[in-house]
């Protein structure tokens, strides 16, 4: 199935098998406001009823994403402020959920700097692939802020509670380079390179068996958080579940009702 939307802040089609996001204000560095949090919601929700194997997300112009725009926030002289908790449970936290919950691959091409809910927004991927020239920015120090869009978790279990408090209490640049070194992306790659090498790994994933990449995304996030017996006992339910169905098939995951009934609950905190 071949899928083309016109939208206002963010570019979208499907073709091949391989689904592209592309965040399109380049002018604000591809920052996120009201209307790009909805089109970007309904896209993902078009991941889901095309027939697409993988989803690649990448920025428009020399910036990933610069998380939210400021300006979009705005309010007059006496006016209230806005409600920043309110933003993130409606808009931040489900779209990092949701990329997370997608039942197939999705890759982050990060094309320059990936700052604040950006950042996030990237690590919620399954695979960060980053031009040498690409960034991260922990930027919610520098406003008196706590990270969000789930960095206070990603970031611990991804590279260690140092290296994460160092980040996101500096606020420093982190380049592409260290940040592959660290283990925080996948890869690191020369910028005239990146989407070519995005490109391969697309393509490789939209003629992969899909349903078993989509259950063991399902069983190493949900191993974050379980002992080793809970989790070889989750891992062998699913095998099983996978084995029942043909492995080259594009399969879903189960709900998280039927989830629940049949693999054990997590040992620890919920994951963002």
């Amino acid at each position: 199935m071949n899928t083309t939307v016109s939208y206002e802040t963010i570019l979208f089609d499907v073709s091949g098998g391989i689904a592209r996001l592309t965040f399109n204000r380049p002018e604000r560095l591809n920052s996120f406001n009201t209307a790009m949090h909805a089109e970007v919601r309904a896209a993902l929700a078009a991941v889901r009823i095309a027939e697409a194997r993988v989803l690649v997300i990448t920025g428009a112009g020399r910036g990933f994403c610069a998380g939210q725009d400021l300006s979009d926030r705005a309010v007059a002289p006496g006016a209230a402020a806005p409600d920043l908790a309110e933003s993130i449970e409606k808009n931040y936290k489900p779209l990092v959920l949701a990329l997370r919950e997608l039942p197939l691959p999705v890759i982050a091409a990060v094309n320059g700097v990936a700052a604040g809910a950006g950042a996030n927004i990237a690590l919620a991927c399954d695979l960060v692939v980053a031009a040498r020239s690409a960034s991260f920015v922990q930027a919610f120090a520098k406003l008196g802020l706590v990270p969000d869009s789930g960095g206070t978790w990603f970031l611990p279990r991804l590279i260690g509670t140092a290296r994460a408090l160092g980040l996101t209490l500096l606020g420093e640049k982190l380049s592409a380079e260290q940040a592959a070194s660290w283990g925080l992306i996948w890869r690191c790659v020369e910028d005239a390179e990146l989407p070519a090498v995005v490109e391969s790994l697309a393509l490789q994933f939209a003629v992969a068996p899909t349903r078993g990449l989509a259950r063991t995304k399902q069983a190493i996030y949900e191993g974050l958080n379980r002992t080793c017996g809970s989790s070889s006992t989750s891992s062998a339910i699913t095998r099983a579940s996978s084995a029942a169905v043909p492995t080259t098939r594009k399969g879903w995951l189960p709900s998280a009702r039927s989830a629940r009934r049949v693999l054990p609950a997590a040992d620890s905190e919920e994951s963002p």
